[in-house]
Protein backbone atom coordinates (compact mmCIF):
# COMPACT_ATOMS: atom_id res chain seq x y z
CA UNK A 1 0.00 0.00 0.00
CA UNK A 2 1.64 3.43 -0.79
CA UNK A 3 0.61 6.63 1.25
CA UNK A 4 0.48 9.94 0.98
CA UNK A 5 0.75 13.36 2.35
CA UNK A 6 -1.88 15.88 1.87
CA UNK A 7 0.49 17.52 -0.28
CA UNK A 8 0.73 14.70 -2.26
CA UNK A 9 -3.04 14.69 -2.53
CA UNK A 10 -3.02 18.51 -3.66
CA UNK A 11 -0.27 17.98 -6.46
CA UNK A 12 -2.27 15.01 -7.95
CA UNK A 13 -5.84 15.93 -8.03
CA UNK A 14 -5.41 20.12 -8.14
CA UNK A 15 -6.84 20.98 -4.83
CA UNK A 16 -5.75 22.72 -2.43
CA UNK A 17 -4.62 21.30 1.37
CA UNK A 18 -6.56 23.92 2.89
CA UNK A 19 -9.65 23.18 0.64
CA UNK A 20 -9.17 19.41 1.44
CA UNK A 21 -9.08 19.94 5.32
CA UNK A 22 -11.72 22.29 4.83
CA UNK A 23 -13.84 19.46 3.37
CA UNK A 24 -12.95 16.71 5.62
CA UNK A 25 -13.86 18.23 8.47
CA UNK A 26 -17.07 19.41 7.16
CA UNK A 27 -18.22 16.78 5.08
CA UNK A 28 -16.52 14.20 6.41
CA UNK A 29 -14.64 13.54 3.10
CA UNK A 30 -11.54 12.10 3.99
CA UNK A 31 -10.69 9.49 6.79
CA UNK A 32 -6.53 10.29 7.33
CA UNK A 33 -4.64 7.51 9.55
CA UNK A 34 -1.44 8.56 12.02
CA UNK A 35 1.59 7.63 11.85
CA UNK A 36 2.92 6.40 15.85
CA UNK A 37 4.53 9.73 15.71
CA UNK A 38 0.54 11.28 15.10
CA UNK A 39 1.49 12.51 11.65
CA UNK A 40 -1.60 12.24 9.28
CA UNK A 41 -1.44 10.43 6.36
CA UNK A 42 -4.02 9.26 3.46
CA UNK A 43 -3.85 5.76 1.60
CA UNK A 44 -4.81 4.72 -2.10
CA UNK A 45 -8.71 4.51 -1.10
CA UNK A 46 -8.54 8.11 -0.16
CA UNK A 47 -6.06 9.13 -3.22
CA UNK A 48 -8.93 7.59 -5.71
CA UNK A 49 -11.61 9.31 -4.09
CA UNK A 50 -10.12 12.49 -4.13
CA UNK A 51 -9.43 11.89 -7.67
CA UNK A 52 -12.87 11.16 -8.23
CA UNK A 53 -14.18 13.85 -6.18
CA UNK A 54 -11.71 16.82 -8.12
CA UNK A 55 -12.97 15.57 -11.40
CA UNK A 56 -17.10 15.63 -10.71
CA UNK A 57 -16.50 18.89 -8.86
CA UNK A 58 -14.17 20.40 -11.90
CA UNK A 59 -17.00 19.79 -13.99
CA UNK A 60 -19.69 21.37 -11.90
CA UNK A 61 -20.68 19.13 -9.33
CA UNK A 62 -21.51 20.80 -5.75
CA UNK A 63 -19.13 19.24 -3.34
CA UNK A 64 -22.46 18.66 -0.61
CA UNK A 65 -23.93 16.50 -3.64
CA UNK A 66 -20.87 14.76 -3.94
CA UNK A 67 -19.80 14.18 -0.12
CA UNK A 68 -23.51 12.13 -0.19
CA UNK A 69 -22.23 9.85 -3.71
CA UNK A 70 -21.92 6.14 -2.62
CA UNK A 71 -18.34 5.09 -4.39
CA UNK A 72 -19.98 3.07 -7.29
CA UNK A 73 -22.44 6.02 -7.56
CA UNK A 74 -19.03 8.30 -7.82
CA UNK A 75 -17.71 6.07 -10.11
CA UNK A 76 -20.36 6.02 -12.83
CA UNK A 77 -20.71 9.63 -12.65
CA UNK A 78 -16.71 10.18 -13.49
CA UNK A 79 -16.77 7.08 -16.07
CA UNK A 80 -19.61 8.96 -17.95
CA UNK A 81 -17.91 12.45 -17.76
CA UNK A 82 -14.70 11.01 -19.55
CA UNK A 83 -16.05 9.21 -22.01
CA UNK A 84 -17.79 12.53 -23.31
CA UNK A 85 -15.51 14.74 -22.14
CA UNK A 86 -12.12 16.11 -24.19
CA UNK A 87 -10.68 18.42 -21.34
CA UNK A 88 -7.46 17.57 -20.67
CA UNK A 89 -7.12 18.14 -16.80
CA UNK A 90 -10.32 15.39 -16.67
CA UNK A 91 -8.24 12.66 -19.13
CA UNK A 92 -5.50 13.23 -16.99
CA UNK A 93 -7.33 12.91 -13.88
CA UNK A 94 -9.11 9.22 -15.39
CA UNK A 95 -5.42 8.10 -16.44
CA UNK A 96 -4.25 8.82 -12.80
CA UNK A 97 -7.06 7.04 -11.67
CA UNK A 98 -6.49 4.04 -13.64
CA UNK A 99 -3.13 4.01 -12.32
CA UNK A 100 -3.27 4.04 -9.10
CA UNK A 101 -6.03 1.46 -9.51
CA UNK A 102 -4.05 -0.82 -12.12
CA UNK A 103 -6.87 -1.10 -14.38
CA UNK A 104 -5.77 -1.95 -17.38
CA UNK A 105 -8.91 -1.99 -19.45
CA UNK A 106 -10.12 1.86 -18.29
CA UNK A 107 -6.96 3.09 -19.24
CA UNK A 108 -6.41 1.63 -22.81
CA UNK A 109 -9.52 2.75 -23.33
CA UNK A 110 -8.96 6.71 -22.20
CA UNK A 111 -5.72 6.28 -24.36
CA UNK A 112 -7.63 4.85 -27.49
CA UNK A 113 -10.63 7.25 -27.33
CA UNK A 114 -8.31 10.35 -27.26
CA UNK A 115 -6.61 8.90 -29.89
CA UNK A 116 -9.27 8.17 -32.19
CA UNK A 117 -10.73 12.16 -31.62
CA UNK A 118 -7.66 14.35 -31.47
CA UNK A 119 -4.70 12.11 -32.47
CA UNK A 120 -1.80 10.37 -31.53
CA UNK A 121 0.28 13.71 -31.32
CA UNK A 122 -1.76 15.75 -29.86
CA UNK A 123 -3.00 12.81 -26.69
CA UNK A 124 0.87 12.56 -26.00
CA UNK A 125 1.29 16.30 -26.03
CA UNK A 126 -1.49 17.19 -24.18
CA UNK A 127 -2.48 14.21 -21.88
CA UNK A 128 -0.04 11.78 -21.67
CA UNK A 129 3.10 14.11 -21.06
CA UNK A 130 1.55 16.62 -18.27
CA UNK A 131 0.08 12.94 -17.34
CA UNK A 132 3.68 11.73 -16.50
CA UNK A 133 4.91 14.96 -15.37
CA UNK A 134 2.20 15.05 -12.80
CA UNK A 135 3.33 11.86 -11.26
CA UNK A 136 7.03 11.76 -11.90
CA UNK A 137 7.76 14.20 -8.45
CA UNK A 138 5.85 11.88 -6.71
CA UNK A 139 7.45 8.69 -8.29
CA UNK A 140 11.00 10.05 -7.29
CA UNK A 141 9.88 10.43 -3.99
CA UNK A 142 8.21 6.75 -3.65
CA UNK A 143 4.56 8.02 -3.21
CA UNK A 144 3.64 6.10 -6.42
CA UNK A 145 5.27 2.62 -6.04
CA UNK A 146 7.51 1.11 -8.70
CA UNK A 147 4.80 -1.14 -9.67
CA UNK A 148 2.28 1.10 -10.70
CA UNK A 149 5.09 3.28 -12.65
CA UNK A 150 5.63 0.33 -14.96
CA UNK A 151 1.93 -0.52 -15.62
CA UNK A 152 1.80 2.92 -16.58
CA UNK A 153 5.12 3.02 -18.42
CA UNK A 154 4.52 -0.11 -20.46
CA UNK A 155 1.43 0.61 -21.85
CA UNK A 156 1.82 4.14 -23.02
CA UNK A 157 4.96 2.64 -24.31
CA UNK A 158 2.85 -0.62 -26.06
CA UNK A 159 1.01 2.36 -27.98
CA UNK A 160 4.25 4.42 -29.02
CA UNK A 161 5.78 1.56 -30.72
CA UNK A 162 2.48 0.45 -32.59
CA UNK A 163 2.74 4.34 -33.49
CA UNK A 164 5.96 4.00 -35.03
CA UNK A 165 5.71 1.25 -36.43
CA UNK A 166 2.98 2.84 -38.84
CA UNK A 167 5.32 5.31 -39.80
CA UNK A 168 6.88 4.61 -43.03
CA UNK A 169 10.12 5.83 -44.41
CA UNK A 170 10.17 6.68 -48.13
CA UNK A 171 13.66 7.82 -48.30
CA UNK A 172 14.93 11.60 -48.14
CA UNK A 173 15.10 13.83 -44.84
CA UNK A 174 17.91 13.76 -42.44
CA UNK A 175 19.11 10.89 -40.64
CA UNK A 176 19.03 10.78 -36.83
CA UNK A 177 20.81 8.33 -34.34
CA UNK A 178 18.45 7.79 -31.28
CA UNK A 179 19.54 5.74 -27.98
CA UNK A 180 19.70 6.08 -24.18
CA UNK A 181 22.80 5.70 -22.41
CA UNK A 182 24.14 2.94 -20.51
CA UNK A 183 21.80 2.50 -17.34
CA UNK A 184 19.37 4.34 -18.45
CA UNK A 185 15.87 2.94 -18.92
CA UNK A 186 12.98 5.68 -19.32
CA UNK A 187 12.15 5.17 -22.47
CA UNK A 188 8.84 7.17 -22.70
CA UNK A 189 10.55 10.29 -24.16
CA UNK A 190 12.97 8.91 -26.53
CA UNK A 191 9.95 7.18 -28.32
CA UNK A 192 7.90 9.67 -28.78
CA UNK A 193 11.24 11.51 -30.34
CA UNK A 194 11.59 8.23 -32.38
CA UNK A 195 7.27 8.85 -33.71
CA UNK A 196 7.98 12.48 -34.54
CA UNK A 197 11.52 11.67 -36.36
CA UNK A 198 9.41 9.17 -38.66
CA UNK A 199 6.66 10.77 -38.94
CA UNK A 200 8.34 13.86 -40.43
CA UNK A 201 9.98 11.42 -43.11
CA UNK A 202 13.37 11.42 -41.59
CA UNK A 203 15.19 8.22 -41.41
CA UNK A 204 15.55 6.85 -37.77
CA UNK A 205 18.24 4.48 -36.62
CA UNK A 206 16.92 3.65 -32.89
CA UNK A 207 19.08 1.75 -30.29
CA UNK A 208 16.81 1.73 -27.49
CA UNK A 209 17.36 1.52 -23.83
CA UNK A 210 20.79 0.99 -21.91
CA UNK A 211 23.24 1.10 -25.22
CA UNK A 212 26.70 0.16 -24.48
CA UNK A 213 29.23 2.95 -25.27
CA UNK A 214 31.03 1.02 -27.47
CA UNK A 215 27.82 -0.30 -29.97
CA UNK A 216 26.89 3.18 -30.01
CA UNK A 217 29.89 4.33 -31.50
CA UNK A 218 30.18 1.29 -34.22
CA UNK A 219 26.22 2.31 -35.53
CA UNK A 220 27.90 5.94 -35.38
CA UNK A 221 30.69 5.53 -37.61
CA UNK A 222 28.54 2.82 -39.57
CA UNK A 223 25.57 5.64 -40.21
CA UNK A 224 27.15 9.15 -39.90
CA UNK A 225 23.77 10.37 -38.54
CA UNK A 226 23.52 14.46 -38.99
CA UNK A 227 22.05 14.22 -35.63
CA UNK A 228 21.93 11.88 -32.71
CA UNK A 229 19.44 12.50 -29.73
CA UNK A 230 18.92 11.09 -26.21
CA UNK A 231 17.52 11.62 -23.20
CA UNK A 232 19.02 11.21 -19.52
CA UNK A 233 16.99 10.98 -16.95
CA UNK A 234 18.53 8.87 -13.95
CA UNK A 235 21.64 8.11 -16.19
CA UNK A 236 24.33 9.25 -15.91
CA UNK A 237 23.98 10.85 -12.45
CA UNK A 238 23.83 14.75 -11.49
CA UNK A 239 27.55 14.29 -10.75
CA UNK A 240 28.53 12.49 -14.55
CA UNK A 241 26.21 14.34 -16.76
CA UNK A 242 28.71 17.22 -17.73
CA UNK A 243 31.84 15.25 -18.21
CA UNK A 244 29.46 13.35 -20.56
CA UNK A 245 28.05 16.07 -22.38
CA UNK A 246 31.78 16.79 -23.23
CA UNK A 247 32.62 13.44 -23.95
CA UNK A 248 29.89 12.58 -26.90
CA UNK A 249 30.43 16.07 -28.09
CA UNK A 250 34.08 15.29 -28.94
CA UNK A 251 33.69 12.30 -30.13
CA UNK A 252 30.51 12.73 -32.28
CA UNK A 253 31.94 16.49 -33.28
CA UNK A 254 30.03 15.66 -36.90
CA UNK A 255 26.60 15.63 -35.71
CA UNK A 256 24.32 17.98 -34.28
CA UNK A 257 23.61 16.48 -30.70
CA UNK A 258 20.04 17.02 -28.77
CA UNK A 259 19.67 15.98 -24.90
CA UNK A 260 16.26 16.20 -23.18
CA UNK A 261 15.76 14.86 -19.50
CA UNK A 262 15.82 14.95 -15.63
CA UNK A 263 19.39 15.31 -15.62
CA UNK A 264 19.34 17.94 -18.82
CA UNK A 265 16.35 20.24 -18.58
CA UNK A 266 16.97 23.39 -15.54
CA UNK A 267 20.45 22.28 -14.55
CA UNK A 268 23.43 24.68 -14.83
CA UNK A 269 25.07 22.91 -17.59
CA UNK A 270 27.90 23.66 -20.51
CA UNK A 271 26.53 22.99 -23.70
CA UNK A 272 29.22 23.21 -26.74
CA UNK A 273 28.55 23.99 -29.70
CA UNK A 274 26.81 21.14 -31.38
CA UNK A 275 24.91 20.26 -28.21
CA UNK A 276 21.57 21.81 -27.86
CA UNK A 277 19.27 21.15 -24.73
CA UNK A 278 15.10 20.67 -25.73
CA UNK A 279 13.07 21.19 -22.71
CA UNK A 280 9.70 19.97 -24.07
CA UNK A 281 8.40 17.31 -26.31
CA UNK A 282 6.29 20.64 -28.14
CA UNK A 283 10.57 22.10 -27.99
CA UNK A 284 11.23 19.25 -30.38
CA UNK A 285 8.37 19.28 -32.67
CA UNK A 286 8.78 23.20 -33.24
CA UNK A 287 12.31 21.74 -34.23
CA UNK A 288 11.26 19.82 -36.26
CA UNK A 289 8.49 21.71 -38.00
CA UNK A 290 11.15 24.19 -38.46
CA UNK A 291 13.62 21.71 -39.96
CA UNK A 292 11.11 20.69 -42.46
CA UNK A 293 10.60 24.40 -43.58
CA UNK A 294 14.01 24.78 -44.16
CA UNK A 295 14.33 21.54 -46.42
CA UNK A 296 11.28 22.85 -48.28
CA UNK A 297 12.76 26.08 -48.84
CA UNK A 298 16.16 24.90 -50.39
Amino acid sequence: MSTYSIKDLEQLSGIKAHTLRIWEQRYNLLQPMRTDTNIRFYDDASLKLILNVALLNDNGYKISKIANMSEAEMREEVVKLTEKTLTHDDQIHALTLCMIEMDEERFEKVLSTNILKIGFEQTMLNIIYPFMSKIGVLWQTGAINPAQEHFMSNLIRQKLIVAIDGQIYKGGGKKFLLYLPEGEWHEISILFAAYLVKLKGHKLIYLGQNTPDEDLQIVYRLHQPEFLMTVITTSPNSEEVQDYIYSISERFKNSEIILSGYQIVGQDLDFPKNVRAMHYAKQLKEFMEEMDLALQEK
